[in-house]
Protein backbone atom coordinates (compact mmCIF):
# COMPACT_ATOMS: atom_id res chain seq x y z
CA UNK A 1 0.00 0.00 0.00
CA UNK A 2 3.06 2.34 0.87
CA UNK A 3 4.55 1.29 -2.55
CA UNK A 4 1.15 2.28 -4.40
CA UNK A 5 0.58 5.40 -2.77
CA UNK A 6 4.30 6.74 -2.85
CA UNK A 7 3.64 5.57 -7.04
CA UNK A 8 0.45 7.18 -6.74
CA UNK A 9 2.11 10.98 -5.78
CA UNK A 10 5.07 10.70 -8.06
CA UNK A 11 2.78 10.23 -10.81
CA UNK A 12 0.73 13.23 -9.14
CA UNK A 13 3.99 15.35 -9.07
CA UNK A 14 5.21 14.39 -12.73
CA UNK A 15 1.60 15.96 -13.93
CA UNK A 16 2.31 18.86 -12.45
CA UNK A 17 5.09 19.54 -14.41
CA UNK A 18 4.02 18.73 -17.79
CA UNK A 19 3.51 22.19 -18.79
CA UNK A 20 7.26 22.98 -18.40
CA UNK A 21 8.09 21.66 -21.85
CA UNK A 22 5.75 23.79 -23.38
CA UNK A 23 6.44 26.54 -21.89
CA UNK A 24 9.87 26.40 -22.38
CA UNK A 25 9.03 25.65 -26.08
CA UNK A 26 6.48 28.70 -26.23
CA UNK A 27 8.91 30.98 -24.87
CA UNK A 28 12.17 29.82 -27.20
CA UNK A 29 9.85 30.26 -29.83
CA UNK A 30 8.65 33.53 -28.66
CA UNK A 31 12.66 34.52 -28.46
CA UNK A 32 12.88 33.51 -31.65
CA UNK A 33 10.76 35.48 -33.25
CA UNK A 34 12.15 38.46 -31.13
CA UNK A 35 15.58 37.57 -32.38
CA UNK A 36 14.49 37.55 -36.43
CA UNK A 37 13.07 41.10 -35.81
CA UNK A 38 16.00 42.83 -34.18
CA UNK A 39 18.58 40.71 -36.97
CA UNK A 40 16.01 42.24 -40.00
CA UNK A 41 15.87 45.28 -38.03
CA UNK A 42 19.39 45.59 -37.74
CA UNK A 43 20.58 44.57 -40.65
CA UNK A 44 22.29 41.54 -39.30
CA UNK A 45 21.43 39.31 -42.52
CA UNK A 46 24.29 37.22 -42.04
CA UNK A 47 22.55 35.97 -38.64
CA UNK A 48 18.73 34.99 -40.27
CA UNK A 49 21.30 31.58 -41.64
CA UNK A 50 21.55 30.38 -38.28
CA UNK A 51 18.27 31.80 -37.18
CA UNK A 52 16.39 30.22 -39.69
CA UNK A 53 17.72 26.97 -39.65
CA UNK A 54 18.32 26.61 -36.46
CA UNK A 55 15.73 28.51 -34.60
CA UNK A 56 16.19 27.74 -31.04
CA UNK A 57 20.16 27.32 -31.07
CA UNK A 58 20.18 30.00 -33.06
CA UNK A 59 18.42 32.20 -31.47
CA UNK A 60 20.13 32.07 -28.17
CA UNK A 61 23.62 32.27 -29.80
CA UNK A 62 22.00 35.63 -31.24
CA UNK A 63 20.47 36.69 -27.90
CA UNK A 64 24.29 36.48 -26.66
CA UNK A 65 26.59 37.58 -29.39
CA UNK A 66 24.28 40.17 -31.13
CA UNK A 67 21.47 41.07 -28.91
CA UNK A 68 22.95 41.49 -25.45
CA UNK A 69 25.66 43.67 -26.72
CA UNK A 70 23.52 46.16 -28.04
CA UNK A 71 24.60 49.70 -26.42
CA UNK A 72 21.32 51.00 -26.62
CA UNK A 73 19.59 49.08 -23.30
CA UNK A 74 19.86 45.53 -24.62
CA UNK A 75 17.24 45.65 -27.14
CA UNK A 76 14.45 47.29 -28.81
CA UNK A 77 13.20 50.65 -27.79
CA UNK A 78 9.73 52.25 -27.33
CA UNK A 79 9.32 54.49 -30.37
CA UNK A 80 11.19 58.30 -29.69
CA UNK A 81 13.11 56.57 -27.10
CA UNK A 82 16.48 57.87 -28.98
CA UNK A 83 15.01 61.60 -29.88
CA UNK A 84 14.38 61.68 -26.07
CA UNK A 85 17.50 60.92 -25.05
CA UNK A 86 19.30 63.26 -27.76
CA UNK A 87 17.06 66.00 -26.43
CA UNK A 88 17.91 65.79 -23.12
CA UNK A 89 21.44 65.68 -23.99
CA UNK A 90 21.12 69.02 -26.39
CA UNK A 91 19.25 70.84 -23.43
CA UNK A 92 22.07 69.86 -21.21
CA UNK A 93 24.73 71.27 -23.87
CA UNK A 94 22.33 74.37 -24.54
CA UNK A 95 22.52 75.01 -20.54
CA UNK A 96 26.36 74.06 -20.33
CA UNK A 97 27.27 76.03 -23.63
CA UNK A 98 24.33 77.64 -24.92
CA UNK A 99 26.02 77.18 -29.15
CA UNK A 100 23.73 78.12 -32.34
CA UNK A 101 24.77 74.15 -33.37
CA UNK A 102 22.94 72.92 -30.44
CA UNK A 103 19.87 75.00 -30.66
CA UNK A 104 19.46 74.33 -34.36
CA UNK A 105 19.83 70.41 -33.56
CA UNK A 106 16.96 70.77 -31.41
CA UNK A 107 14.89 72.27 -33.88
CA UNK A 108 15.42 69.41 -36.40
CA UNK A 109 14.31 66.97 -33.73
CA UNK A 110 11.34 68.62 -33.46
CA UNK A 111 10.48 69.65 -36.98
CA UNK A 112 11.22 65.68 -37.74
CA UNK A 113 8.28 64.99 -34.87
CA UNK A 114 5.98 67.68 -36.99
CA UNK A 115 6.44 69.98 -33.65
CA UNK A 116 6.92 73.35 -35.77
CA UNK A 117 6.06 76.16 -33.53
CA UNK A 118 8.89 74.15 -31.24
CA UNK A 119 10.78 74.02 -33.96
CA UNK A 120 10.32 77.71 -34.53
CA UNK A 121 11.68 78.58 -31.75
CA UNK A 122 14.82 76.62 -31.70
CA UNK A 123 15.82 77.96 -34.92
CA UNK A 124 14.99 81.44 -33.62
CA UNK A 125 17.53 81.33 -30.85
CA UNK A 126 20.09 79.74 -33.20
CA UNK A 127 19.93 82.59 -35.32
CA UNK A 128 20.12 84.98 -32.52
CA UNK A 129 23.35 83.39 -32.54
CA UNK A 130 24.47 82.92 -35.51
CA UNK A 131 22.72 84.50 -37.61
CA UNK A 132 24.08 84.04 -40.94
CA UNK A 133 23.82 80.40 -40.83
CA UNK A 134 22.14 79.23 -44.21
CA UNK A 135 21.10 75.56 -42.74
CA UNK A 136 19.16 77.46 -39.88
CA UNK A 137 17.62 80.06 -42.07
CA UNK A 138 16.10 77.79 -44.45
CA UNK A 139 14.96 75.27 -41.30
CA UNK A 140 13.25 78.13 -39.69
CA UNK A 141 11.60 79.03 -43.01
CA UNK A 142 10.51 75.77 -43.79
CA UNK A 143 9.11 75.20 -40.18
CA UNK A 144 7.14 78.56 -40.72
CA UNK A 145 5.74 77.77 -44.25
CA UNK A 146 4.19 74.56 -42.60
CA UNK A 147 2.46 76.58 -39.70
CA UNK A 148 0.60 78.62 -42.81
CA UNK A 149 3.08 81.29 -41.93
CA UNK A 150 3.87 82.33 -45.60
CA UNK A 151 4.81 85.60 -45.56
CA UNK A 152 7.52 85.36 -42.61
CA UNK A 153 8.95 82.40 -44.36
CA UNK A 154 9.82 84.00 -47.90
CA UNK A 155 12.21 86.20 -47.08
CA UNK A 156 14.09 83.82 -44.83
CA UNK A 157 14.09 80.81 -47.84
CA UNK A 158 14.86 83.66 -51.04
CA UNK A 159 17.62 84.78 -49.21
CA UNK A 160 19.90 81.28 -48.84
CA UNK A 161 18.08 79.94 -52.84
CA UNK A 162 19.57 83.34 -53.93
CA UNK A 163 22.98 82.65 -52.58
CA UNK A 164 22.99 78.97 -53.50
CA UNK A 165 20.10 77.22 -55.58
CA UNK A 166 21.37 74.01 -54.85
CA UNK A 167 21.17 73.78 -50.88
CA UNK A 168 20.79 70.75 -49.24
CA UNK A 169 20.50 69.15 -52.67
CA UNK A 170 17.61 71.48 -53.76
CA UNK A 171 14.92 70.79 -50.69
CA UNK A 172 15.73 74.97 -49.63
CA UNK A 173 14.54 75.43 -53.74
CA UNK A 174 11.38 73.06 -53.12
CA UNK A 175 10.16 74.91 -50.02
CA UNK A 176 10.37 78.20 -51.72
CA UNK A 177 8.67 77.20 -54.75
CA UNK A 178 5.74 76.00 -52.08
CA UNK A 179 6.19 79.05 -50.53
CA UNK A 180 5.69 80.94 -53.31
CA UNK A 181 2.66 78.83 -54.81
CA UNK A 182 1.31 79.38 -51.31
CA UNK A 183 1.34 83.28 -51.68
CA UNK A 184 -0.14 83.40 -54.86
CA UNK A 185 2.90 83.95 -56.80
CA UNK A 186 2.51 81.66 -59.53
CA UNK A 187 5.00 83.13 -62.52
CA UNK A 188 7.77 83.15 -60.17
CA UNK A 189 6.70 79.46 -58.07
CA UNK A 190 6.12 77.93 -62.11
CA UNK A 191 9.79 79.21 -62.25
CA UNK A 192 11.17 77.62 -58.91
CA UNK A 193 9.69 74.19 -59.87
CA UNK A 194 11.24 74.43 -63.07
CA UNK A 195 14.65 74.39 -61.48
CA UNK A 196 14.12 71.85 -59.04
CA UNK A 197 12.85 69.61 -62.03
CA UNK A 198 16.07 69.96 -64.30
CA UNK A 199 18.15 69.17 -61.86
CA UNK A 200 16.15 66.72 -59.74
CA UNK A 201 13.61 64.19 -60.31
CA UNK A 202 11.94 64.66 -56.84
CA UNK A 203 8.01 63.35 -57.27
CA UNK A 204 7.58 66.00 -55.10
CA UNK A 205 8.79 68.77 -57.40
CA UNK A 206 6.91 67.08 -60.14
CA UNK A 207 3.57 66.50 -58.69
CA UNK A 208 3.16 69.84 -57.34
CA UNK A 209 4.45 71.32 -60.96
CA UNK A 210 1.99 69.35 -62.80
CA UNK A 211 -0.64 70.69 -60.75
CA UNK A 212 0.27 74.40 -61.54
CA UNK A 213 0.16 73.50 -65.11
CA UNK A 214 -3.01 71.97 -64.82
CA UNK A 215 -4.48 75.25 -63.82
CA UNK A 216 -3.09 77.22 -66.11
CA UNK A 217 -4.51 74.73 -68.76
CA UNK A 218 -1.33 72.77 -70.34
CA UNK A 219 -2.07 69.96 -69.99
CA UNK A 220 0.25 67.70 -71.95
CA UNK A 221 3.33 69.32 -70.36
CA UNK A 222 1.18 67.93 -66.83
CA UNK A 223 0.77 64.36 -68.07
CA UNK A 224 4.32 64.43 -69.24
CA UNK A 225 5.55 65.24 -65.37
CA UNK A 226 3.14 62.78 -63.83
CA UNK A 227 3.60 59.89 -66.08
CA UNK A 228 7.84 60.74 -65.50
CA UNK A 229 6.41 60.47 -61.90
CA UNK A 230 4.44 57.10 -61.78
CA UNK A 231 7.05 55.15 -63.74
CA UNK A 232 10.03 56.16 -62.09
CA UNK A 233 8.82 55.51 -58.90
CA UNK A 234 8.78 51.44 -58.91
CA UNK A 235 13.02 52.01 -60.09
CA UNK A 236 13.86 54.59 -56.88
CA UNK A 237 15.92 53.52 -54.06
CA UNK A 238 14.02 52.13 -50.56
CA UNK A 239 14.19 55.00 -48.72
CA UNK A 240 13.21 56.92 -51.63
CA UNK A 241 10.18 55.19 -52.23
CA UNK A 242 9.09 55.45 -49.09
CA UNK A 243 9.52 59.16 -48.42
CA UNK A 244 7.98 59.81 -52.00
CA UNK A 245 4.57 57.49 -51.72
CA UNK A 246 2.51 60.21 -51.19
CA UNK A 247 3.17 62.28 -54.08
CA UNK A 248 2.97 59.15 -56.20
CA UNK A 249 -0.19 58.79 -55.03
CA UNK A 250 -1.13 62.06 -55.88
CA UNK A 251 0.51 62.04 -59.00
CA UNK A 252 -1.65 58.81 -60.00
CA UNK A 253 -5.37 60.73 -58.79
CA UNK A 254 -4.30 63.79 -61.10
CA UNK A 255 -3.27 61.72 -63.95
CA UNK A 256 -7.04 60.08 -63.85
CA UNK A 257 -8.33 63.51 -63.83
CA UNK A 258 -6.34 64.52 -67.02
Amino acid sequence: MQTLALLSLGEESAEKFLWLPSLLSLGLGALHIWMLVHAVWRGNWLWLIPLLLAPGLGALLYFFAVFWQTPSGHGFELPGAADRRRIKQLRTQIHNVDKAVFHAQLGDIFFEQGKFAKAEECYRAALEREADDPDTQSHLGQSLLRQGKTTEALPLLRAVVEKDPRHEYGYTLMAYAEALTAAGQTAEARAAWEKVVAANTYARARVQLAALLIEQNQIPEAKALLDETITDAPHSPAFQRKRERVWVRKAKRLRRRI
